[in-house]
């Protein structure tokens, strides 16, 4: 047994691995009494005048352990792979710009709107991105009702709302993944702008593009702009959230 989930764990794509194991330990070691959870939180005080500067880090990795939080870790697990082997697949640096785009730009709205915890929205933010890149693929929710993946954020999101009471940290999954999505493809595609996001050359540099993985699910967008636009301007296996497939089925 032991053997099969370190198997599985050795298997999970490299930077999926970090996040994932991060989102483990980070809020394991708040609920067991190793850290406590008010050094991990966000604040913009203690960033700023007492430089805490890993209060960003810790904050999009803790959550209080429970049935919602495994429900997150595996939202994370699932989609993060998906992004990771699929579009993304063998190109770290690319997938590692869009983490910390979505990072940097929750982040902000954390110290904007006074939220302490991000692992929800960032989570959301990495699925929104795969469903707008597998939008027609079919997903299974709870009591078998399917829908294409483009609807899964605005399921969840008004899930959350009837379930919980909740909803806003959902909603800042998809407002920061779809500015991702918009930037990196639907603006300069579309709208025939400018490609306003780049990954810098120093992510390259560390985490150069590899050749001969196996692609998964999920593609740019095609451009619906006309060929002639251009002239012009000179120019799912598993779970919850993919094809068939409910939460805890194999």
């Amino acid at each position: 047994m032991s053997n099969d989930i370190g198997e599985w764990y050795r298997g999970i794509p490299q930077i999926t691995k970090y996040w994932f194991t991060g989102s483990i330990i980070v809020p394991m070691a708040a609920r067991f009494g190793l850290i406590n959870p008010a050094n991990l939180i966000l604040i913009f005080h203690s960033v700023v005048f007492k430089f805490q500067f890993w209060r960003p880090v810790t904050a999009v990795l803790l959550m209080r352990v429970g049935f919602p939080y495994l429900i997150n870790l595996y939202f994370l697990y699932s989609y993060s792979t998906r992004l990771e082997t699929g579009i993304f697949d063998g190109k770290p640096a690319e997938y590692l710009f869009m983490l910390l785009f979505n990072w940097i730009c929750l982040v902000i709205i954390g110290f904007v709107g006074d939220f302490p915890t991000l692992m929800i929205p960032m989570i959301l933010s990495a699925l929104y991105v795969w469903c707008q890149l597998n939008k027609d693929t079919v997903v299974t929710f709870w009591f078998g009702t399917q829908f294409k993946a483009m609807y899964l954020p605005w399921v969840l999101l008004a899930f959350n709302m009837v379930i919980a009471g909740g909803g806003v940290d959902e909603l800042l999954g998809i407002i920061v993944g779809h500015l991702y999505f918009f930037l990196m493809f639907k603006y300069p595609q579309d709208f025939g702008g400018v490609r306003l996001l780049s990954v810098p050359s120093i992510l390259y540099r560390y985490f150069p593009n590899r050749r001969g993985g196996v692609a998964g699910f999920g593609q740019a967008p095609a451009s619906r702009r006309r060929p002639d636009d251009d002239n012009n301007q000179g120019g799912g296996g598993h779970n919850w959230g993919r094809g068939g497939n409910v939460l805890g089925g194999n």
